[in-house]
């Protein structure tokens, strides 16, 4: 562990051995078009100290329809082209699921989703408004067997005047997926404080990258001196462990 008060410009810690949340795999979604851009982000994240991904593409019915079977499709072929190019880097895959209708669709049927691990479930609100009844939600998701973990909570602008929400989740199951550029300001000063209100009341289960290109690494290289403080220097989802 890194002093606070280390006198070097640059921090080389990094919290994320593990990461939970990204768009690594090619070709899916609005992460990464290809596996050679694919490779350059684990290249990326592998500089950082992070060693494993558990990528998460979008399922969004009216947009990105993908299946168990496209993501495992792109997980194989990103496997193959690290063995290929002697990379020693682990890439699993999951999902990050709208709760839209088509998600609903899918629960109800007894679909098996694409889970962090074991119950684990990778969600997402709309960004227009917060669900009618998130009770609801919460209560079908937890009934249907799994355990919701809503990513980047920090990032609705719904919630920015009502910190009092994030609460209320809890309250009804969600565990709460921070993404690290959130601390930095990279998505703004009100998405910045909200991360820290919900880290400062321990109300974070798990933090991901929510990597997309390479915009998004090279803030994440740029602001590990920024983290180191506001994280204590603590190492997250080392065992995908709830806190």
């Amino acid at each position: 562990m890194l002093s606070f008060f280390k006198k070097s410009a640059v921090s080389d810690y990094f919290p994320l051995k593990v990461d939970m949340h990204s768009h690594i795999l090619p070709g899916l979604d609005d992460g990464s078009p290809d596996v050679a851009t694919s490779i350059e982000l684990v290249k990326g994240l592998m500089s950082l100290g992070v060693r494993h991904s558990i990528a998460t593409p979008h399922i969004i019915s009216d947009l990105y329809r993908n299946s168990r079977e496209t993501i495992m499709a792109a997980r194989d072929l990103l496997r193959n082209e690290l063995a290929r190019q002697g990379m020693e880097y682990r890439i699993d895959a999951a999902a990050e699921y709208m709760l839209d209708t088509g998600f609903f669709d899918l629960l109800d049927h007894g679909t098996p989703l694409l889970t962090l691990r074991d119950n684990l479930l990778l969600t997402e609100f709309s960004w227009m408004s917060m669900p009618d009844n998130p009770k609801e939600l919460s209560f079908r998701i937890i009934t249907g067997g799994y355990t919701p973990v809503l990513a980047h909570p920090e990032r609705y602008g719904y919630f920015h005047d009502n910190f009092k929400a994030y609460h209320l989740l809890q309250d009804l199951g969600f565990k709460l997926q921070v993404n690290l550029l959130s601390l930095s300001g990279h998505y703004g000063a009100q998405a910045a404080r909200a991360a820290k209100y919900l880290l400062k009341n321990d109300m974070v289960s798990f933090i991901g990258t929510d990597l997309h290109h390479d915009r998004h690494l090279a803030g994440l290289r740029d602001s590990r001196q920024q983290m180191e403080q506001l994280l204590g220097g603590r190492e997250w989802n080392g065992a995908l462990l709830i806190k």
